[in-house]
């Protein structure tokens, strides 16, 4: 496993880390590491760019996060009128993920190559329908109920990947609105009674 898949599991960044990785650059490198305290013609091309439409991004509130920002004189600032810390402030992957593709780049660190993943199972699709995904990644996983009805077992495992699969809010817990939702779209005895035996 490289480096910069070890990456691919933080749900947040900061702006920092999400340009760096957006141009193929390992955070944790040296190249990384030092980039900011580098001249703009030393850090790494596209870098500054990227950085800069995030932090952007992340102000005008099309991209989730938390922003901070910087008042030389007086500390860091929750959402002040200032420049964006941007060593400081966080981007949601998932967030920054949609707004990349949004803007055409569908390729890189943010958009793996999904091997014979079908198109409504690429969050880089613009008809990507993320309870669509939930219900089909939950009806391909829950193949035995183990004895519970196969309705249950669905909201339990939605509920065991809700940040994953987008059925959880910004502090992380799930949106039963939405697991319900998916679930009744997965469930396979929507006719209730027993679970079925399954035939030997």
């Amino acid at each position: 496993m490289e480096n910069l898949e070890y990456w691919k599991l933080c749900d947040q960044l900061t702006i920092v880390e999400a340009a760096l990785l957006l141009v193929g650059v390992d955070p944790s490198s040296e190249a990384g590491m030092f980039c900011e305290s580098r001249d703009s013609y030393e850090r790494p091309g596209g870098y500054d760019a990227a950085k800069n439409a995030i932090a952007a991004g992340l102000r005008a509130r099309t991209i989730k996060g938390r922003l901070l920002t910087m008042n030389e004189g007086d500390g860091i600032h929750p959402l002040a009128d200032y420049p964006v810390d941007v060593t400081q402030s966080t981007v949601e992957v998932q967030s920054l993920r949609s707004w990349l593709a949004n803007r055409g780049i569908k390729s890189g660190f943010f958009f793996p190559a999904a091997v014979d993943a079908p198109d409504y199972l690429d969050p880089g699709n613009p008809r990507f329908a993320p309870k669509l995904a939930a219900a089909i990644q939950a009806w391909q996983a829950v193949t035995d109920p183990n004895g519970k009805h196969p309705k249950q077992a669905v909201i339990k495992w939605l509920r065991e990947h809700a940040t994953r699969l987008g059925l959880a809010d910004d502090q992380g817990r799930p949106n039963e609105t939405a697991i319900e939702e998916v679930a009744k779209v997965v469930n396979w005895q929507p006719g209730g009674g027993a679970p079925r035996t399954p035939v030997r």
